[in-house]
């Protein structure tokens, strides 16, 4: 068995769905420019020695859907390379790199591109055509809670306050505002850019062209009185706002993994290995507390202990979820998404878990640190859970 490495990885900026920069261009063209661009940073890598592209994404239909993974894969690196496209909701991302690096660590593969790509601002999150099974629902309704009362579950049975839900939303913010001023996510982010065509203010057909490299949605200027004064999203004198849940983004990200042969006979050097990787289940009523379950398996399978971890990268689906999670875990507030998280930077579904592996890996470069995990929780009751290791 070779081992699989991390030699390159980028992630576009996250804008927002619907009115952000990318909200006009799909998901696939996002990933073909990201992919080409990380392909410009790898020149002795010939396109054709890349044995597969896995392409996460949480809802392959409309703009997202036919041969989505292999269309992306053939436009970006030629019509020899395949691709597939893999769904595993909020983990897709991550769940491309654990695959990819399975698969060469076993011999099936030599060189894998894997990420994930997402358009919330073209296909909503749950689809244009939700239609659940009869024969499912009637006994186990709690399977197709939409995510914002799985939010309000978790924040009951967990008892998170509303106030400290704002109180994390707010830190969020802050952080990401801090961490965009000092510069942290430039590394990692490929710069895209748009070329538009318009209607100008005398209604004439006009263009513009700008490239997008800062994530969109912090709101530097948010206070707790201004998020305190939201109204419950989901649910009848509820505590889950849209203040205090992720948004919804548009993004895209991808790393490469290579055996370490190819690897070396390229004169490449790594930047990083996904150590070991776990899935668990939880019930859907409750799907936030997934890295509950996930955190303490990867940790296992890894022969690892909780204070061998240097950083955590928690998708911030919910503050009320992030907050169950850290508590229940036990984990150092200081160590957790220490450059604010999905509430402040969004959460492109299918992207994150990529976008999350590359910040991780640049933000333990920047503080020489060795080891961190990206954890998120999964729509229909599942964590997911990474252990990445800083070469």
């Amino acid at each position: 068995m070779q081992e699989a490495y991390i030699v390159a990885g980028f992630r576009t900026a996250v804008t927002k769905s619907k009115k952000g920069g990318f909200r006009f261009m799909r998901s696939d063209e996002l990933a073909i420019e990201v992919i080409k661009g990380l392909m410009k940073t790898l020149p002795s890598v010939d396109p054709k020695l890349v044995d597969d592209v896995i392409v996460g994404n949480a809802v392959p239909e409309a703009e997202q859907g036919l041969q989505f993974g292999r269309i992306i894969a053939a436009k970006a690196l030629g019509i020899e390379v395949p691709g597939i496209t893999i769904n595993r909701y909020c983990a897709s991302g991550l769940e491309s790199i654990a695959m990819a690096t399975a698969k060469i660590r076993t011999g099936m593969a030599d060189c894998i591109i894997a990420g994930g790509t997402e358009s919330m601002s073209m296909v909503p999150t749950a689809g244009w055509k939700t239609v659940p099974a009869y024969s499912i629902t009637v006994d186990e309704p709690d399977y197709y809670l939409s995510m914002g009362l799985t939010a309000e579950a978790v924040a009951n049975e967990y008892k998170v306050s509303r106030e400290d839900q704002d109180a994390f939303a707010l830190a969020s913010h802050q952080k990401a505002k801090q961490a965009i001023e000092n510069g942290y996510f430039k590394k990692g982010i490929l710069p895209i850019e748009i070329n538009e065509t318009f209607i100008n203010e005398k209604n004439k057909r006009a263009t513009r062209n700008y490239i997008i490299d800062t994530d969109e949605g912090v709101r530097a200027d948010t206070t707790i009185e201004a998020l305190g004064k939201l109204k419950p999203a989901f649910a009848l004198n509820g505590s889950v706002t849209a203040g205090n849940s992720s948004q919804t983004s548009d993004g895209s990200s991808f790393v490469m993994v290579m055996g370490e042969k190819m690897m070396n006979s390229l004169g490449l050097k790594p930047i990083g290995r996904l150590v070991n990787c776990a899935s668990a289940g939880v019930h859907p009523r409750i799907m936030g507390i997934g890295p509950i379950a996930a955190v303490p398996k990867v940790l296992k399978q890894a022969g690892m202990n909780l204070d061998q971890i240097d950083l955590f990268e928690l998708n911030e689906a919910f503050a009320s979820q992030s907050l169950a999670v850290i508590r229940e875990l036990g984990l150092d507030i200081n160590k957790v998404n220490i450059n604010g998280g999905a509430i402040a930077l969004g959460h492109p579904l299918g992207c994150t878990g990529s976008k999350l592996t590359v910040q991780i890996i640049n933000d333990l470069e920047r503080l020489n640190q060795k080891y961190g995990i990206v954890t998120a929780c999964v729509g229909g009751g599942q964590g997911i859970a990474g252990i990445i290791e800083r070469l």
